[in-house]
């Protein structure tokens, strides 16, 4: 019996050719459209300058999206855009997309993508084994803090607008949340 188009999963090839800005989580395709707001754009760029700034040029790779993620480099049915990915490991990364799972993922929720962010994506992260997960909700000016202990995400602490954020993958990084956020 053939598949139908409507549960027919898509591979990484497939969407490769098609316009615009995807994810694929298990083969199911997410347009990554309509532009992320303002106060998301601000949030993902002042996080940004604080990795990159803590961990300057060498000791880590820092992306923003749109990047790809082969989160798990032996599916060819899931690809991500992170608004942020931390990789200690250079290894994975190549000129198209990293294959691997970074140490630390960060998603800004919006409307649009609040559920996924919270749902699939956790899930995706918790059984590929990203360290560290960061869900920041630019609405109530909040930072929720996942790790990684014996392959489940135990929440480790929700941040205020502020606080000062603590990494427990990375123990040196602390980021004072004032300023983060839009007033």
């Amino acid at each position: 019996m053939a598949e139908s188009k409507a549960n027919r999963r898509i591979s990484i090839s497939e969407m490769s050719k098609w316009d615009g800005n995807w994810e694929l989580i298990d083969g199911i395709p997410y347009n990554m459209t309509p532009a992320p707001s303002t106060s998301h754009q601000h949030v993902v760029g002042e996080l940004f300058f604080a990795l990159r700034t803590h961990f300057g040029g060498d000791r880590c790779s820092v992306f923003v999206s749109p990047y790809d993620v082969q989160i798990d480099e032996t599916n060819e049915y899931t690809i991500i855009q992170p608004d942020i990915s931390v990789f200690r490991n250079q290894d994975p990364i190549d000129e198209k997309r990293a294959k691997g799972a970074p140490d630390l993922i960060i998603e800004v929720l919006s409307p649009a993508t609040a559920l996924k962010d919270r749902n699939h994506k956790f899930n995706l992260y918790e059984r590929t084994g990203v360290g560290e997960y960061w869900l920041v909700d630019p609405l109530n000016r909040t930072i929720e803090v996942y790790g990684l202990a014996d392959d489940k995400y135990r929440k480790r602490q929700v941040f205020g607008h502020e606080d000062t954020l603590s990494s427990f993958t990375f123990s040196e990084l602390a980021i004072e949340l004032n300023g983060i956020f839009v007033d």
